[in-house]
């Protein structure tokens, strides 16, 4: 009897137990359902520039209100990571996702599964180039033409009377260094540069075009650009390859010839191409005892890069905004989401020098 009584007793425990927790499981369910979640998925996550990334997809989220992930691989050639990395994202059932893909090919069947699911995909910073027409709704992303831009805006500016002054016999040659001929933000990075360069002498001097040249490796000369001027010389320079040995060599290269051909100025497209010019002139050390005048810019930042700026041993350096960029893509995915139109958001970019990279509104911008 006392059993039954004791069984009794326990099973209304049970009960209470259930009925009790019924409420809060269902706010729990209720809460995570009020939560979207959307996956972010970047080329790296351990550089300082991934993690001002995450730092505005963070804060993006919280705006939205919705859950977020963002992880990427230990580094930039870890393909096979960056896939596993997705897959899990997508297993977990994301109502989008953002994605900077270091290989589309790798990630092709995920981006079709997702474009069949009708689950938005939105490309950050380099974006899913070639990817299936469709799944990507849009970009948030630099545009690397207008940001190399800036660049030649500014080189334009220091060398400007000396262009003005060029002659046949004495021409001005200004090299654009680029790490490579196949990606393409270094691709529009260059041509950027040398457009805007073309243009700004063409509309501000005397100068025609038939007074400019560019020359160089062929992924860099198109049809429009100018190429039997004598009097100013845009040569784009590409490295043997991307290596650190190969970069430095070419840079080398261009510094041996800065008195015989008159180079005025160089703009390097990339971090790796700066660290070649650094570590070929005792980071930078030699340019103003050595090539006395030579203007020298680059892009992006990065320890030795901004030392050299603050050195003024560059005139200057164009940087990305990454907190914009993941900003920027959570809120297109949350949009994408809700059915709203997307389109490609331009998340600038910046020109620091020696006398405003320590200003507030650029500081979290110059990632080491």
């Amino acid at each position: 009897m006392k059993d039954r009584k004791r069984m009794v007793v326990v099973l209304v425990a049970v009960v209470l137990a259930v009925v009790m927790a019924a409420p809060a499981f269902a706010g729990g369910r209720a809460e995570r359902e009020e939560r979207p979640y959307i996956a972010v998925v970047s080329k790296g996550e351990q550089h300082d520039f991934w993690q001002q990334v995450r730092l505005g997809a963070a804060d993006a989220a919280e705006e939205v209100g919705v859950e977020m992930t963002f992880e990427g691989p230990p580094s930039e050639s870890d393909v096979h990571i960056q896939v596993e990395m997705l897959n899990s994202a997508i297993a977990r059932g994301p109502v989008a996702l953002a994605l900077a893909a270091l290989d589309t090919n790798a990630v092709m069947d995920q981006l079709t599964s997702l474009g069949g699911q009708n689950i938005p995909v939105i490309g950050f910073d380099s974006g899913v180039p070639e990817a299936p027409p469709g799944v990507i709704y849009a970009n948030a992303s630099t545009d690397n033409f207008a940001a190399a831009g800036l660049a030649a805006e500014r080189m334009f500016e220091a060398l400007e009377s000396e262009i003005r002054e060029a002659t046949s016999r004495n021409p001005v040659r200004i090299v654009v260094l680029n790490q490579d001929a196949r990606g393409e933000s270094l691709l529009s990075r260059g041509r950027g540069f040398r457009d805007t360069m073309v243009d700004l002498i063409v509309d501000r001097t005397p100068l025609t075009a038939d007074h400019i040249r560019v020359t160089g490796n062929p992924a860099f000369v198109e049809a429009h650009n100018p190429t039997r001027g004598d009097r100013v010389i845009i040569e784009m320079v590409v490295p043997a390859s991307a290596d650190a040995t190969d970069t430095t060599a070419a840079a080398s290269a261009v510094l041996g010839r800065v008195r015989d051909q008159n180079i005025r100025g160089i703009f390097m497209s990339n971090e790796g191409t700066v660290r070649g010019l650094l570590s070929a002139s005792d980071d930078g050390a030699a340019l103003p005892s050595d090539y006395p005048g030579l203007i020298a810019i680059g892009f992006d930042a990065g320890r030795a890069q901004k030392d050299a700026v603050r050195n003024q041993y560059f005139l200057g350096s164009v940087t990305q905004d990454p907190y914009s960029i993941g900003f920027q893509a959570v809120k297109l995915a949350f949009a994408a989401y809700q059915g709203e139109s997307v389109a490609d958001v331009d998340t600038g970019a910046r020109f620091y020098t020696h006398e405003n990279m320590d200003d507030a509104d650029l500081v979290g911008l110059l990632y080491d």
